[in-house]
């Protein structure tokens, strides 16, 4: 007698059954294999040029092996190098950094408005794949004049992105503007809003509305950027920033070597509070792979 079930022979059951197990291996070799990638870290010596009108001078050096070292003593497969503010726009020890890490690493550069289509180029060539916008203590751009209108073109021409660090109440009105340039946003350091007010910021609330647009990013990352009881806040900004946002833009950072709060912050240290944030294990490697698309890996 032949076997049936839902009109299959029984050898066509088993070859289902074959099937599901092979798309169930296959699957979870591919979770497996997922990137896990740092989306925001500096590396600087104390022999380079510092810019003029800086905040900030570190006295002490993090190069990049040290950085390479944390990347592995964590299991992160991939980072992301950015420009810090006190080096100005000379990207010349970014640009050697990732070219010796050999495609591990990307990088977002600090750039001159008038910076030309070729100079950008020279940088995309290697590895960079975006502009940083420092505008803590700042004034805000003027994205209407001619010159950032060419910046802002070339950066939509090679597919880049504007990764812009600015209290929420700004990025609530920049960001905006900078997504009517049709460029790609990504917001540093859960938007930093004012600390007193926290989620209840409306800067921040309007920043949540912007996850609609798909075309924004938020790096969830330096908690102790956002105050004295920044981990509580993080705590309570996470799921509402998954909820407007979706785990697939948002970014884990390092933010290593944690300028400004080195006596308090260590990557480890960063690290674990990501599995307290993301408890799921298979949510927290979706945001740690979520950078791949967007950093060209």
């Amino acid at each position: 007698m032949t076997f049936v079930s839902r009109g299959l022979t029984r050898r066509q059951f088993g070859a289902g059954l074959g099937s599901l197990a092979a798309t169930a291996a296959t699957t979870a070799r591919s979770e497996a294999a997922l990137p896990t990638i740092d989306s925001h870290a500096h590396v600087f010596h104390r022999g380079l040029q510092l810019a003029p009108g800086r905040r900030y001078a570190p006295g002490y050096d993090a190069p990049l092996a040290l950085y390479l070292e944390q990347l592995d003593r964590s299991s992160m497969s991939n980072g992301v190098l950015v420009q810090p503010s006190f080096l100005g726009t000379d990207n010349s020890y970014l640009v050697d950094c990732l070219k010796q890490a050999s495609g591990r690493l990307r990088g977002i550069a600090v750039v001159d408005p008038a910076a030309t289509t070729d100079e950008l180029r020279v940088l995309d060539r290697a590895g960079v794949v975006g502009i940083r916008l420092n505008l803590v203590g700042q004034p805000l751009p003027d994205l209407a004049a001619r010159e950032w209108k060419a910046l802002l073109g070339s950066v939509r021409a090679m597919g880049w992105q504007v990764e812009v660090q600015r209290n929420a109440s700004d990025l609530a009105v920049l960001a905006p503007q900078l997504l009517d340039h049709g460029v790609t946003v990504v917001l540093d350091h859960y938007t930093l809003p004012d600390p007193k007010l926290g989620v209840g910021d409306p800067g921040f609330q309007s920043v949540l509305k912007l996850g609609a647009t798909k075309n924004v990013w938020v790096k969830i990352s330096a908690p102790y950027r956002n105050g004295a009881a920044g981990e509580d806040f993080a705590k309570q900004a996470f799921p509402l920033l998954r909820g407007a946002y979706g785990l697939n833009r948002l970014l884990w950072g390092s933010d290593w070597p944690h300028t400004q709060f080195e006596a308090t912050q260590t990557y480890a240290k960063n690290r674990e509070f990501l599995d307290l944030l993301i408890v799921d294990k298979s949510e927290r490697a979706q945001v740690l792979a979520a950078p791949r698309p967007l950093f060209r890996f």
